[in-house]
């Protein structure tokens, strides 16, 4: 039997590591977080959902590493969901809009309201976004979801406020991922 290897280009790297070219894919880290929990947010206060973190130990300096988010849950008041806006951390460095003044910054507003107040228990609301990040490290980096709501509330991660065990009351999964590309 015979092997035949093609190739239009190999890289090799000084750590031993072949890269693919820019753009390709190098690695991909997740977690996914299948559990409930409440998460007290003190006013205007970025915070960290402990639940959502994902390490990843870069191949090269020059990689880019995408972060992608997807969390659900509920905000237990309907005055929190006008205000709050979502970001991640590089280990305690949050990556997001730049500072603006006195504004909220991050990466994505939450979605819109998506119940009434006679509903506020029993109807979640989710966020989905991304960011790409270049940390020039090829050490562990610690990556985290965060939040900040301009007011002060809980957010009940992968379920409904009142999580009462019928239909109405839904939960989901929450995951956050890193993919290494090369630069």
């Amino acid at each position: 039997m015979t092997s035949i290897l093609k190739a239009d280009r190999v890289q090799s790297t000084s750590n031993g590591f072949v890269l693919p070219p820019a753009g390709g894919i190098i690695q991909m880290q997740y977690t996914q977080f299948t559990g409930t929990s409440e998460v007290s947010i003190s006013a205007g206060t970025d915070t960290a959902l402990t639940d959502l973190t994902v390490n990843i130990t870069p191949i090269s300096t020059s990689s880019i590493i995408r972060i992608d988010a997807m969390v659900n849950g509920e905000w237990n008041t309907q005055e929190a969901t006008y205000d709050n806006v979502w970001f991640f951390y590089r280990g305690t460095t949050k990556l997001s809009h730049s500072a603006a003044g006195s504004r909220n910054v991050g990466v994505m507003m939450g979605t819109s309201l998506t119940y009434y107040s006679s509903d506020s228990a029993s109807t979640p609301e989710h966020v989905t976004y991304s960011y790409f990040d270049t940390p020039s490290t090829t050490s562990q980096i610690t990556y985290k979801v965060g939040v900040i709501q301009g007011n002060g509330y809980n957010w009940f991660l992968n379920r409904t406020v009142s999580d009462t065990d019928n239909a109405s009351y839904e939960r989901g999964t929450s995951f956050i991922s890193v993919t290494e590309i090369a630069g």
